[in-house]
């Protein structure tokens, strides 16, 4: 799913509206329906609700609703925002029809108008759409001020109020904070940036059959991953298929103390689909490995503590495979940042021909030696969290920023990117970056980053194409979470938990 920016967004709504076609205001009608469609299946026709409706687009947006809300017998009061002299013609034309059938708008001129707003009530706000170009103001600032307040469950329409829905907001910008935004046909970007959290709440799309053409070839760089469309990159096994079928990964995981990080992401791995899976590990991880992970083969280390270099096979002077054997490697979880470590590290990169997943410990010697980043092998996969890749790059001053950073970052030095997180962003080579629609806080517990190294680097050794295995990877782990926190709640949830909740169909 695309997302798009206002202007395209404009442009979208007049090219449903001529090829269609459609008149501007049943356009406003269907989404006005639509939105209601999903506020009555979700409160009951007895919830007082009160409608606060700007002079434009967005506040005649509110009339309409407020129209069908009342046919709906639904108990409303509408207060009509009044910050300037003119209003849009589709806001008088949906006035007018109001006023054919409700006899009681009121009209917020100055402090004293803003109503007492109750906790047994919903606010639906339709003040100030997506074509804010400016902070809140005045009689605007005040009853957005009055809103907040309130103990009442609060309903944006497409945007909250106040809110950019593509540029940064300014440290003192009054914007709604609603518990849902209801929006229409595709995301805004300001919805899946940290910052915005409080400004956003639980987001919906509905769908108002826009014109799909115009978005098909509308250009952008953001994208937003649907589980359908997670799905369909999910390949198809083949009856006749053996373990020869899906690849042979090798790990380079552990230290001592943190060997839970290399079974973590040795089980993972595992549980994604991978053929064969070799898990080198210090000494002091061997039987630990293969008592808890019997399905893996391990090598140990020439080093008790920490990895130093690729190690003997099981067999004592026999060499294990060479690392062109191996479909794909993960290194970094628990590996620690030991100087034998950096040397392995070192000594490694030059020899890749195929691309790698990077997290953790390897990131963080990544970014302390910058010099090895010229040496990754083009389509690697590297899975920093902000703080790990703000290391690697440097402090951003908002989370636009942020993504600037990241997609020159993953263009530089061709890799792809998956910046960890709320709506995880997956950036490629290619400039483009994609959100991820799965999640839930609970995954913010130690291991699940391991986990997520586990399940990409299975994903690679089965062939998968490294920005599908990202993007697909990334929305199961997410997906997993989620069923975990369906199950037990999002509290106390636990890596294994998430390991033992993927699914692959």
């Amino acid at each position: 799913m695309k997302i798009l920016n206002v202007d395209q967004i404009r442009s979208l709504d007049q090219s449903t509206i001529q090829h269609e076609p459609i008149a501007p205001i049943n356009l406003m009608e269907r989404a006005a329906l639509t939105f209601v469609d999903w506020f009555v299946d979700r409160f009951t026709p007895t919830t007082p609700t009160k409608i606060f409706c700007g002079l434009g687009d967005n506040g005649g947006d509110g009339l309409a609703i407020a129209r069908l809300l009342l046919e709906r017998e639904y108990p409303i009061e509408v207060y009509v925002v009044r910050y300037a002299p003119r209003e849009s013609d589709d806001f008088m034309h949906n006035h007018r029809r109001l006023k054919l059938v409700f006899d009681s708008v009121h009209y917020i001129e100055l402090t004293h108008d803003i109503p007492t707003i109750r906790h047994n009530e919903v606010v639906i706000d339709a003040i100030l759409g997506s074509g804010l170009s400016r902070p809140s103001e005045g009689i605007v600032e005040d009853t957005v001020k009055a809103i907040n307040r309130a103990p009442a469950t609060v309903v944006s329409v497409d945007i909250a109020s106040g809110l950019y829905p593509n540029q940064p907001n300014g440290s003192t910008d009054v914007i709604i904070e609603p518990d849902y935004t209801v929006t229409f046909q595709l995301p805004k970007l300001a919805f899946v940036l940290p910052k915005n959290g409080r400004y956003v709440g639980d987001w919906h799309i509905l769908d108002i059959q826009l014109h799909k053409r115009y978005i098909d070839l509308a250009p952008t760089s953001y994208y937003f991953t649907q589980p359908r469309e997670a799905r369909l990159l999910l390949r198809k096994r083949d009856r006749f298929s053996n373990k020869g079928s899906f690849g042979h990964a090798l790990l380079l995981v552990g230290s001592y103390g943190k060997i839970g990080a290399a079974i973590l992401a040795a089980r993972a791995c595992l549980r994604s689909g991978v053929g064969l899976l070799t898990v080198q590990v210090p000494q002091c991880g061997y039987t630990i490995l293969q008592t808890v992970v019997p399905e893996a083969m391990c090598r140990p280390d020439g080093n008790q503590n920490v990895l130093t270099g690729i190690a003997p096979a099981d067999q004592p002077g026999k060499q294990g495979p060479a690392l062109t054997d191996y479909s794909a490697i993960g290194i970094g979880p628990g590996i620690g940042k030991a100087p034998e470590t950096l040397v392995m590290l070192k000594n490694l990169l030059p020899t890749l021909k195929k691309p790698i997943v990077v997290d953790a410990d390897a990131l963080n010697l990544l970014s302390e030696n910058r010099e090895l980043l010229n040496q990754l092998p083009p389509n690697s996969i590297l899975t920093p969290h902000p703080k790990e890749f703000e290391r690697l790059t440097k402090k951003w001053a908002n989370d636009y920023q942020k993504l600037d950073l990241l997609r020159e970052f993953a263009q530089k030095y061709r890799v792809v990117v998956v910046l960890k997180g709320a709506y995880s962003a997956v950036a490629t080579p290619d400039g483009d970056i994609h959100f991820n629609s799965t999640g839930n806080p609970g995954l913010s517990t130690g291991g699940t980053g391991d986990v997520l190294t586990g399940i990409l680097t299975s994903l690679l050794a089965q062939g998968y194409d490294p920005v599908e295995a990202a993007v697909l990877g990334v929305f199961a782990h997410g997906l997993a979470g989620d069923r975990v926190a369906e199950q037990r709640g999002p509290i106390g949830m636990t890596a294994s938990d998430v390991i033992d909740a993927l699914r692959w169909e």
